[in-house]
């Protein structure tokens, strides 16, 4: 399944890691995609932060998608007050659509500090993926 969608100019895949709770899985079309699975951790997501760091380096602005499965909160080891990615990176962040269960809605849009960013973020249920990448590639 080609959860970044689109076509598949500028297409960088990577290869999936099922240790791991977070993880980059493409980038298409201005979109990166990023899957959240398990517990995430600080480590884990700084991982992925350096990551997405040379996707922006080489491609500019994106859009993200985050598409969270199975998804079962945040661990509370770690520096989780490090914003230095948000500081330094949010200005190449053009949207947000995270895609998981209801019951995660709030928690997560407090922790991605909806509201208090430079760019729009917006939650979508599983079943309205299609929606989520209309709403990236659309802006509407």
């Amino acid at each position: 399944m080609d959860l970044a969608g689109g076509t598949r100019r500028a297409t960088c895949r990577f290869a999936p890691d099922p240790l791991m709770s977070v993880e980059i899985f493409g980038y298409a079309d201005g979109i990166l995609t990023v899957k959240v699975a398990g517990k995430l951790t600080q480590p884990e997501i700084a991982r992925a932060q350096q990551q997405a760091i040379g996707i922006i380096t080489r491609h500019g602005k994106i859009r993200l998608l985050i598409i969270a499965e199975n998804f079962q909160g945040w661990e509370g080891a770690g520096n989780w007050d490090d914003v230095s990615f948000q500081a330094e990176y949010d200005q190449h962040i053009e949207r947000m659509a995270i895609v998981g269960d209801k019951r995660w809605e709030d928690l997560t849009l407090i922790f991605v500090a909806k509201g208090y960013r430079g760019f729009a973020i917006e939650y979508f249920l599983p079943e309205d993926l299609p929606k989520a990448r209309d709403w990236l590639v659309k802006g509407s």
